[in-house]
């Protein structure tokens, strides 16, 4: 199933060449046209990435959220390594 990371990794590419050929057709040189693709792409990756950025469902995980296992001693008993 495709997925919207699917399309973003593939508009990456397609927005970083084909913003720059467009711009590079209309009349812009390639060292202008090249950064604004650029922007645009990096525009694309950080709205993936932050704006709706890849989150783990919790009941997929296994673990409730909030329960972290292991680590504490909270019956009393020194961890096995401590020394008095």
């Amino acid at each position: 199933m495709i997925g919207c990371y699917d399309y973003v990794l593939g508009l990456i590419p397609a927005t970083l060449g084909g913003i720059t050929a467009l711009l590079n057709l209309v009349g812009f040189s390639l060292t202008a046209a090249l950064p604004v693709g650029a922007t645009i792409a990096l525009g694309l990756i950080g709205h993936a990435m932050f704006v709706r950025g890849p989150v783990t469902d919790p009941t997929e995980a296994g673990t409730p959220s909030g329960s972290i296992s292991g680590g504490s001693a909270s019956d009393g008993s020194a961890s096995p390594g401590a020394s008095d």
